[in-house]
């Protein structure tokens, strides 16, 4: 069996495939549903938009669950800790992602211009709000969130919903929300043909250009933040115990791991060009490069917060020995080598699904394909 540091690492690296994934995956179902109100203008147009991303949506959501799954299992203290202390936000996602199964399955039952619209409308927030929330929670992380332990690790949190509600979370909420747009931008040109194609691509490169605006702006921001660095030696093999070393609060720290090692520059680097890369293939009409560079910068974007945070999981800004990392915060190393065997077996086969579904149902979606399966489609 690998050894308990090895474990430790290769789980931060999972967790953050996890998350690539979902965001690449159920991400383009989310960027559909952002831009459905948008770049369908009538009623077929709309369930030309639907029908894209229709057969699948439920199958991406396999990611979003193996992700909280693996947290729960990987992390017990980072998801116990997250969940209590952002329990408003993730009661706002689940809220929100009400909207999708019930949207899909009943929009289309009856025929009404009401009924119909207000389900659009709801799928548009199943699609809107869970990209900036989570953003906004990914902000608030590499600011420090407000809470503690006591003696027996039971976490307390201090904090307010509004509170989360800050200048750079928001702007982490605008990055999140625009990557997701722009991959759902990029999928949406690929599947449809005609006008819907035209506006998802000026939707596309708009989200683009949005997106690398507030990513630069908030890598800036993030330089002169202050970030955490432990100043105690680390024990990597220890057992979980957040409470056993020190931890310092320094302007410049989140930029410290680019200095030590400055082959991670590839990361913002990646999310910057995926961007513009997918924007300049969009215009030029190449829409599956278009949707793999913005699947590159989702990459990219999502590798920087984890790089820059890395060993720091879930710092806490009120008690700084309370912080969670990489090295404190996991499961046992029977548990993190019984997962990773798992996960080799398991991760392949849901690839190899989903990469066959998608084969079997690739092509475009048309109008007159929604007009000969009224009854079928979405």
């Amino acid at each position: 069996m690998l050894d308990y540091p090895t474990l430790k690492v290769i789980w931060w690296l999972l967790v953050g495939v996890l998350l690539v994934g979902f965001a690449i995956m159920d991400g383009h179902d989310m960027g559909v549903g952002t831009l459905l109100p948008f770049v369908g203008r009538s009623d077929v147009e709309r369930r030309v938009v639907i029908n894209t991303v229709g057969p699948h949506w439920d199958g991406n959501q396999v990611w979003f669950i193996t992700g909280g799954g693996a947290i729960f299992a990987a992390w017990p203290l980072v998801y116990a800790t997250a969940f209590s202390g952002f329990y408003w936000a993730m009661l706002a996602v689940l809220w929100a992602l009400f909207f999708r199964p019930v949207g899909f399955d009943y929009r289309s039952k009856i025929h009404h211009p009401l009924w119909r619209s207000t389900w659009d409308w709801g799928l548009f927030i199943g699609g809107a709000v869970p990209p900036v929330i989570f953003g906004v929670a990914f902000g608030n992380l590499l600011q420090g969130v407000p809470f503690r332990f006591d003696d027996y690790l039971m976490p307390t949190y201090s904090g307010s919903f509004w509170a989360l509600l800050n200048p750079f979370a928001l702007l982490a909420g605008v990055v999140s929300s625009a990557m997701i747009t722009l991959q759902g931008a990029t999928y949406l040109a690929h599947r449809t043909e005609a006008q819907i194609q035209r506006r998802a691509m000026v939707a596309g490169v708009g989200a683009a250009l949005v997106m690398v605006v507030a990513f630069v702006a908030a890598g800036l921001w993030l330089q002169g933040m202050e970030g955490y660095r432990i100043s105690s030696a680390v024990q990597t093999a220890a057992l979980p115990d957040p409470l056993s070393k020190t931890v310092v609060r320094e302007p410049g720290a989140w930029m410290a791991n680019y200095a030590a090692w400055p082959a991670l520059w590839a990361l913002p680097a990646l999310g910057v060009a995926g961007a513009l890369a997918a924007a300049a293939l969009l215009a030029a009409r190449r829409t599956l490069s278009a949707f793999v560079a913005s699947s590159l910068a989702v990459v990219g974007v999502i590798g920087t917060a984890g790089a820059s945070m890395f060993p720091f999981v879930m710092p806490s800004s009120t008690h700084l020995v309370s912080s969670l990392t990489v090295w404190d915060s996991v499961s046992s190393h029977k548990t993190l080598g019984i997962m990773f065997w798992a996960t080799l077996i398991f991760m392949p086969l849901i690839v190899t699904y989903t990469s066959w579904a998608y084969r079997v149902m690739r092509g475009k979606v048309t109008e007159a394909y929604i007009r000969e399966n009224d009854h079928a489609a979405y």
